[in-house]
């Protein structure tokens, strides 16, 4: 069945695509769709977890699949009262587009700036800003970009331009930094010049534990509520530390957890990563990372001394400290010291958070 009939089905085709005497048997259907009230609560309609499309997919195929859907359960042959469990709505990727004096579109890639202006050939041409597609000819090939810096590349740099929910812009030239991300990442496990796996058996600092598991934290929680730009951020973070502290390699007990929390958006880098580092079964079989609480307690803050509303200084103290200690190493601070002309008129102390002094 074409057009909206075979579209507001197929996931069920999914469950048993090689079935020949039927769209799919009731047993699959209920195995992978069926309710299940002990995980979701007696009201599970059942369904297929999590459905992203965008908004336009409210109005045209989500209502379709819908009717269809309770039409297949009032006849018997699916045991999920809904195709879908939860909605999610992403945002446009979104470019610039160019049209002549005509207000016809031409092709974005052939348009070159010139002094601040842009032109097709000759051809002075105007810049707006719209959703990437065919009629606007602005859009960018996946399969170029593929070519040129890899399918993982091109995942972190779209799961990285921002929510998910919201529209994004498109700019090929960032795409760059993506790539420099893993390379960052990859060079942590190989050495580039000989092949070697170059992880040490090193025992990791304090400091990049606390970080470590801080980053665990935080990446499992914006895997979950799907802010796969935000989890990037913080991967980058990690492994610019890795980078840094430990130029010769990351230490085995660093580069397996990143490895693994690299996995769902860049599978291929780290699943080779994950073979690199001595493990035979695919990482989509492995535990993920879970971090350890001790590591994630703070035992000193960074706070900002300000001398007439301006940061002049930052002291590092115990997370616990009282007012009146962080008023004393503020004073006592030689940047803030030379500040001072005698001792100050006024201190107000935002405990945690700040420290600001009136001369």
């Amino acid at each position: 069945m074409p057009q909206w009939a075979g579209s507001s089905w197929y996931q069920l085709r999914y469950v048993d695509p090689t079935n020949a005497e039927a769209f799919c048997a009731k047993e699959n259907e209920a195995y992978w769709m069926g309710p299940r009230p002990e995980v979701n609560g007696p009201k599970d309609p059942g369904g297929v977890d999590l459905y992203v499309g965008g908004v336009e997919h409210a109005v045209l195929h989500l209502l379709y699949a819908r009717f269809w859907h309770k039409v297949l359960f009032d006849l018997g042959y699916v045991t999920s009262r809904e195709p879908y469990r939860k909605l999610f709505n992403q945002g446009m990727i979104q470019a610039y587009a160019y049209t002549d004096s005509r207000g016809v579109y031409v092709p974005a890639d052939e348009v070159v700036e010139r002094d601040g202006k842009y032109f097709l050939g000759d051809q002075e041409v105007n810049r707006e800003y719209g959703k990437m597609g065919k009629s606007l000819k602005n859009s960018v090939a996946p399969d170029d970009i593929a070519r040129d810096y890899g399918a993982d590349t091109l995942r972190v740099y779209e799961m990285s331009m921002g929510p998910l929910d919201q529209d994004r812009a498109w700019a090929t030239k960032d795409v760059v930094g993506a790539q420099r991300f893993l390379q960052r990442a990859w060079r942590a496990v190989v050495d580039e010049e000989t092949g070697a796996v170059r992880v040490t058996d090193e025992t990791p600092s304090d400091d990049s534990l606390r970080l470590l598991h801080k980053t665990i934290a935080g990446v499992r929680e914006d895997y979950a509520e799907m802010r796969d730009n935000t989890a990037i951020a913080k991967l980058i973070e990690l492994t610019n530390h890795l980078t840094k502290e430990y130029p010769g390699g990351a230490p085995r007990a660093l580069a397996e957890p990143l490895a693994l929390m690299l996995a769902p958006v860049a599978p291929h880098i780290a699943e080779e990563l994950w073979n690199r580092l001595g493990h035979t079964e695919s990482l989509a079989h492995g535990p993920f990372p879970v971090a350890e609480g001790q590591w994630l307690v703070q035992d000193t803050v960074e706070i900002p001394v300000q001398v007439k509303g301006k940061v002049r200084s930052r002291i590092t103290v115990g997370a616990d400290a009282s007012d009146e200690a962080l008023e004393s190493a503020a004073l006592a601070d030689p940047k803030i010291a030379e500040l001072l002309d005698g001792a100050p008129r006024k201190v107000i102390v935002v405990s945690g958070k700040l420290v600001n002094i009136v001369p």
